[in-house]
């Protein structure tokens, strides 16, 4: 099979495509015929050596695939072969063929799209579990999502809004702006203009934002508390997830 494989730290331009064996599904794993794989920046990260997580070399990156379940090995009973199916990989998932735990694996939804469905597990599951349980948004209240344009950034405003929340985002230029609002913003304001705290103010009738998602950190982070609605301090409800991988 082919796939894309990494042999010393750089940058993507640097990895090749190479014809290695198929694996085979060991006990509690299946066989996954990939035919989309999800990019994320800690796949760049991981290429560059910048991650936490540095595998041995070589090594394909991806952590998302979806495709047709193939083969399963021993002791799976809840997949079967043919079925199209979406997974966490935690690598290896730039390869025609993947290996993935049984219990990472999961059906695709009816009317969803292998591009979709390999776009799905890490991102949204991110997302859904800081509004959901992290920092529940309720309807009509105001969620300010920073990053608007990134991965976790877009999941947090298509989100947020299925929650019957009013979405303001944040991004880095007049791309990513439009980008967001495209993807269900209300609003969309630049980071970089320095007025962003007051327009959010004043777009809020001088309340603030109810939940804000924070995926950049540092000085938006700070400036974010500015802008927050004024609660007792048990009730505050931002949600930061600074890391560099989210940015947009």
């Amino acid at each position: 099979m082919k796939a894309w494989r990494v042999h010393d730290w750089g940058e993507p331009e640097t990895m090749s495509l190479e014809n290695i064996p198929v694996p085979e599904p060991g006990p509690g794993q299946v066989r996954i015929r990939n035919r989309a794989a999800g990019l994320n920046f800690f796949d760049i990260l991981q290429v560059q050596g910048k991650y936490q997580i540095k595998p041995p070399f070589p090594f394909t990156p991806g952590a998302e695939v979806a495709g047709i379940v193939d083969a399963v090995g021993p002791g799976v009973t809840n997949l079967a072969a043919g079925q199209p199916v979406l997974a966490i990989t935690h690598g290896a998932g730039m390869a025609e063929y993947t290996l993935s735990l049984a219990g990472m694996t999961f059906p695709i939804p009816d009317g969803m799209d292998f591009g979709e469905a390999a776009a799905l597990p890490i991102v949204y599951h991110t997302s859904y579990f800081a509004l959901c349980d992290r920092a529940p948004v309720r309807p009509g209240e105001w969620l300010l999502v920073h990053a608007g344009a990134s991965g976790v950034g877009v999941s947090a405003i298509q989100l947020g809004r299925a929650f019957g929340a009013r979405v303001i985002a944040t991004a880095g230029d007049q791309e990513k702006l439009e980008f967001a609002k495209a993807q269900g913003a209300e609003h969309a304001l630049s980071y970089r203009d320095e007025t962003w705290v007051d327009q959010v103010k004043q777009l809020t009738g001088g309340r603030g934002a109810d939940v804000i998602y924070d995926p950049v950190g540092g000085d938006v982070f700070d400036l974010s508390t500015k802008c927050i609605v004024r609660r007792p301090p048990h009730r505050h409800r931002i949600r930061q997830r600074a890391h560099p991988q989210h940015r947009g």
